[in-house]
């Protein structure tokens, strides 16, 4: 039987990124399918009724949703091909809780740097330096989280990367000035095919902040 596997997304979705990435490292072929935020499919909308975003998972007319959710059942179900996530039962725990730390922090705050201003901005850009460098302590003198090779954690990472450019211009700062170690693990990441063809360009995502900013009014 030939799957079936469609993914519904938006190009400068972080969490649809993931699930491009780990779809090419895994070498599985599907339909993509651009949604529009403001403009739902009937598809999106019925394959993701409770919570009606992206990314959505199609595999075999059955819906995944939840980004790391969706990154666990590609990794469930292709486990033969470049497995992402540790067999160690610890292993795998602790990389769950580091990529639910990075949604739980980095996101936020990410979002909190383009979104305000003045004092309100300073103290976000602190809380995130702070959360990478945790992550950066985290990686240690690893080449990735995964160790020696690209991992789920890595996956669940890396696509934050096209959005620093973002964060650094709204925020007048520089992420690698205080995260050399882990700008250069993202750049170690960027080398592999399947990531540098799942993020799109920080340029074209500043362009999109700059609209966003201009939708929630705060220029």
């Amino acid at each position: 039987m030939t799957d079936e596997v469609v993914l519904l997304d938006f190009w400068p979705s972080l969490f649809g990124m993931r699930i491009r990435i780990a779809l090419a490292e895994k070498g599985i072929k599907y339909d993509y399918k651009e949604e529009s935020l403001l403009n739902k499919s009937s598809l999106l909308l019925e394959m993701n009724p409770v919570h009606k975003t992206i990314p959505v998972l199609i595999h075999n007319g059955k819906p995944i949703c939840e980004s790391l959710i969706i990154l666990e059942y590609i990794d469930e179900v292709w486990k033969h091909k470049y497995p992402l996530l540790p067999s160690d039962p610890y292993e795998k725990a602790s990389a769950r809780f580091w990529a639910d730390y990075i949604d739980k922090n980095v996101y936020v705050f990410g979002k909190k740097i383009w979104m305000t201003k003045g004092e309100e901005q300073e103290e976000y850009k602190k809380e995130l330096i702070e959360t990478l460098r945790v992550l950066e302590g985290e990686l240690g003198e690893k080449p990735y989280f995964g160790g020696e090779k690209m991992g789920f954690l890595d996956v669940a990472l890396v696509p934050y990367y096209s959005w620093f450019y973002s964060y650094e211009i709204c925020g007048n700062f520089s992420i690698e000035d205080f995260c050399p170690k882990l700008v250069a693990w993202a750049k170690k990441c960027m080398q592999k095919e399947s990531v540098s063809k799942s993020l799109p360009d920080q340029e074209r995502i500043y362009g999109f902040v700059l609209r966003l900013k201009k939708f929630y009014g705060v220029d």
